[in-house]
């Protein structure tokens, strides 16, 4: 005799099936030939694995960043891939910064039609813990970096009437809150609101803005206290509805769809790819357990 009350465990069933293999485009190759696409924060992670899928459809990159070490590696690995590759030295909290990258872009292969929004800070701490620095560094750059790349890239495009296409990568937490990140979760909330005005405001100029918010995507550019929160459960597949998380190649695959001739209609949307996570809920809450607590710090002491 079963017993009923007792759960099956999500295990035992197959969950959402794998992707496409390895190096699959999910377009029809050449797509972007001629296209330029300039990514923020491009040279590592989930902004290098969206500009290896533009890259792999013909179109030009030109990833900018802080970094050395991060450009020098997305020169590497987007090298040979299909288009040119380009790499300049921004930090988006300056607009003169910008404006100086989107000048160089423009010399070494012309306007870009397209602007990924991915380049962002972050890091996990009680919020009562947090400095004013952390606040402000984090907001800088998530949602002030990222208004002013996009007004760059629109002033640019609205001076000479051509149409383009902005993505900023997003948040789940812009909707839900994220404990232990409520700079982040505020600014991203920000970034969302950003894309449902801004598509209004320039979509008669021909310029389409959306959001695209990854879920779990592992990889190997995480920072360690970000890595350190992951690891604290030793298998990610069970806690996800999909009963797996994310290959960074299906990020890619939603990013190039959303600026493709095939969704020019879609604007002002944010695309969540996480196999339904965000959405998930318990019939029965699990017992709270404090942000401090779950990243193991001590009493608070002022």
């Amino acid at each position: 005799m079963t017993d009923e009350s007792k759960p099956v465990p999500a295990r035992a069933y197959p969950g959402l099936p794998e992707p496409a293999p390895p190096g699959a485009r999910a377009l029809p190759p050449g797509t972007y030939d001629g296209t330029v696409v300039l990514v923020t924060g491009g040279g590592t992670g989930l902004g290098k694995a969206i500009a290896t899928e533009y890259a792999r459809l013909a179109a030009d990159i030109v990833v900018a960043g802080r970094k050395d070490d991060h450009l020098n590696a997305a020169r590497e690995g987007l090298e040979g891939l299909g288009g040119r590759v380009a790499t300049v030295t921004c930090d988006i909290r300056d607009p003169e910064q910008i404006a100086a990258a989107f000048d160089a872009a423009e010399q070494r292969f012309g306007l870009p039609h397209i602007l990924i929004n991915n380049a962002a800070a972050n890091f996990p701490v009680p919020a009562e813990d947090m400095s004013p620095n952390g606040w402000r560094t984090v907001v800088d750059i998530t949602l002030n970096g990222t208004y002013f790349c996009a007004r760059e890239f629109a002033r640019r495009h609205l001076a000479v009437g051509t149409p383009g296409s902005i993505v900023n990568i997003g948040a789940s937490y812009a909707w839900t809150g994220g404990p232990g990140f409520a700079h982040s979760a505020a600014a991203k909330a920000g970034v969302k609101n950003m894309v449902e005005t801004l598509a209004v405001e320039w979509g008669p100029y021909g310029i389409q803005v959306n959001g695209l918010v990854p879920g779990l995507f592992p990889h190997a550019d995480m920072t360690a206290d970000i890595r350190s929160n992951v690891d604290r459960s030793s298998e990610k597949d069970p806690l996800q509805p999909a009963l797996r998380v994310g290959r960074v190649r299906e990020l890619g695959w939603a990013a190039t769809f959303l600026t493709s001739p095939y969704a020019r209609f879609i604007s002002g949307h944010t695309l969540v790819v996480d196999g339904a996570n965000w959405q998930r809920r318990a019939l029965l809450n699990p017992p709270v357990v404090t942000v401090r607590d779950q990243m193991r710090k001590g009493p608070f002491t002022p």
